[in-house]
């Protein structure tokens, strides 16, 4: 799928089919509810938050989600990612199983303290 320069992740989110689009919904609202304080943007062609740095990024296709959590994110929970496919950045949660809502809060929390820690570095 090709974005236009302004489009929105609303815009994003109405391209796939229902039992998708719900799924990428609960993912977005659930990374809004771990981090109010993160941008939302498109970035990449796909959902991405920001705060400090990114945080993560994720992505609908035919048979699963893919969340971006950059390397370090996938790194630091390589161990709890051995049920599911998983590359340097990036895992992917299949269409047809729930969301792995703790792993993913997690996650995204790591990223946070992550990216906070590299700002304080920086101010020193």
């Amino acid at each position: 799928m090709k974005l236009n320069p302004d489009a929105t992740v609303d815009d994003y989110l109405s391209a796939f089919p229902e039992k998708t689009r719900k799924m990428l919904e609960e993912l977005r609202t659930l990374i809004r509810k771990t981090v109010p304080e993160a941008t939302e943007e498109i970035s990449y062609q796909m959902p991405a938050y920001k705060l400090n740095g990114p945080v993560v990024y994720f992505a609908g296709y035919e048979k699963h989600i893919g969340l971006y959590p950059t390397p370090s994110g996938i790194e630091a929970f390589q161990s709890e990612l051995r049920n599911y496919k998983w590359s340097k950045g990036a895992v992917q949660f299949p269409l047809d199983k729930p969301l792995p809502v703790d792993l993913i809060v997690r996650m995204v929390k790591f990223k946070v303290e992550e990216n906070a820690g590299k700002v304080k570095k920086k101010g020193k």
